[in-house]
């Protein structure tokens, strides 16, 4: 490969359901890689619109963030068309069987690396959103893929179960924040933004409480 990898985003639209409730909501599907090969980030409700977007190139792995349904409802189905595996940390086991009972993937943990395109995505463990959430960092394309746990403007939702607020910005504040500056922060809905402008912004959501 010659050059940073590619960045893709591909949105969909669909339900998120969790106990108390349901929301129609867009979400961010994301393609790494190059012209040969590519990481999914995220595979939410439309496995169509993003076979269409791989567009024949070869399906290193999915990775879902959190284990919500809406960042996973398309993930088994998108595996199997791609012939790619499903990666998620394990502790986001109780959330992928509400969606997925009896269906298998396989574990991504703290600094785990997956080879794509000449380059290697890295998982960032980052709970508080979700139980056990990661976030993907790739320095070669000054990304980080933060799910549901960073966006413009503060940490992800944290009033609905299996989340803490606590949590997700201890998460921001020791894993997240100290990442270069330029890093571009790609979200799981909505527009991304850069560590530098959510940095200053810390002590804020701090004293807000979400």
């Amino acid at each position: 490969m010659s050059g940073a990898p590619t960045v893709e985003r591909v949105v969909t639209t669909g339900v998120f359901a969790l106990g108390e409730g349901s929301w129609e909501v867009e979400n961010n599907v994301w393609i790494v890689g190059d012209d040969r090969e590519v990481v999914v980030v995220d595979p939410a409700h439309d496995a169509d619109a993003v076979v269409r977007a791989v567009n024949g190139r070869h399906g290193v792995a999915i990775g879902c963030t959190p284990g919500h349904n809406d960042h996973i409802n398309a993930a088994p189905e998108l595996g199997e068309r791609l012939d790619a595996p499903v990666r998620l940390h394990p502790g986001g086991r109780q959330l992928w069987e509400m969606t997925h009972p009896g269906r298998t993937f396989q574990e991504i943990a703290d600094g785990t690396r997956i080879r794509v395109a000449g380059t290697e995505p890295t998982a960032i463990h980052a709970p508080g959103h979700s139980p056990r959430s990661v976030c993907l960092h790739l320095p070669d394309a000054d990304a980080l893929f933060s799910g549901d746990t960073l966006f413009r403007g503060g940490p992800g939702a944290t009033g609905r179960s299996f989340s803490d607020f606590p949590t997700v910005i201890a998460s921001i504040r020791d894993r997240l924040l100290g990442l270069p500056g330029h890093t571009r922060v790609h979200t799981g809905h909505g527009d991304g933004t850069t560590v530098a402008r959510e940095a200053p912004h810390l002590g804020e959501w701090i004293r807000r409480g979400r």
